[in-house]
């Protein structure tokens, strides 16, 4: 099988129900992986079952697996689980993620700790795991954020705990690289989902759309070409996090 066919390989995808982790799900799926949807709690259960059905309905493999993956045996487990149903597993990619925007004197230590467990633990478990677990020649993506390249206010904890991801990613780059493991990370822009919107007032929301040169927020569908490339053809380019926003930053 050519290293960058995705037919018949295996993908894990954490945050895999909805938004951009739904449509890798399906899209995936629709390239013929077989692919593990993790959601993380009863409430996304509706969205996972929903993207289970339209990539069964559609003649593709998949499964579901409910855990909160801030506790890192979950993590083990979703791996165990993926490689029990399908055999093993080539593709591992991380969308999740939370967004706290907040003044940096008002952030509490319980804040500071649920962000660094979503943003830097549970993406450098994750990776580690895919590092004992992945097939030879396989790929590791995690999504992380533009504001890595921002002078911003307001983002300390969510730009802050998704920095250690970049280094993450070249440390496993060159660790894994001898199997043929590619790592990398993407950084989109304020995406158009629901994620974004729970923060913003409406004239943030405004200056986000104005702020990329090519106007407006970060459409998933324009990002999930951009990761699948990375997975398959674009395999070469390892410890990478590659900026897609349509000019919103740069660096």
């Amino acid at each position: 099988m050519a290293r960058n066919d995705l037919k018949g390989k295996v993908v894990l995808i954490a945050g895999g129900a909805k938004n951009l982790g739904g449509l890798l799900s399906k899209k995936l799926a629709a390239k013929g992986a077989k692919v593990a949807i993790h959601y993380n709690s009863a409430g996304t259960k509706s969205d996972a079952d929903h993207t289970l059905a339209a990539i069964q309905e559609a003649g593709g493999e998949a499964f579901t697996f409910q855990a909160d993956l801030t506790q890192v045996s979950n993590i083990t487990k979703l791996f165990d689980e993926t490689i029990k149903k399908f055999g093993g597993i080539d593709i591992a990619i991380n969308t999740a993620g939370k967004v706290l925007k907040k003044p940096f004197v008002e952030t509490t230590e319980a804040e500071y700790d649920s962000m660094a467990d979503i943003n830097s633990k549970l993406a450098y478990f994750f990776i580690q795991e895919a590092g004992k677990k992945l097939n030879d020649n396989g790929k590791v993506c995690t999504i992380v954020t533009s504001l890595l390249a921002a002078f911003t206010g307001y983002y300390s904890t969510y730009e802050g705990l998704k920095a250690p991801v970049e280094h993450f990613t070249r440390a496993a780059a060159k660790e894994f690289g001898e199997r043929g493991i590619s790592v990398t990370a993407v950084a989109p822009g304020p995406m158009d989902t629901p994620f974004f919107y729970g923060q913003e007032s409406e004239d943030a929301v405004a200056y986000h759309k104005s702020a990329s040169a090519l106007g407006g927020l970060t459409d998933i569908k324009d990002i999930a070409p951009l990761v699948e490339f990375l997975i398959s053809d674009g395999w070469w380019i390892t410890g990478q996090t590659i900026f897609a926003n349509g000019g919103y930053t740069t660096r």
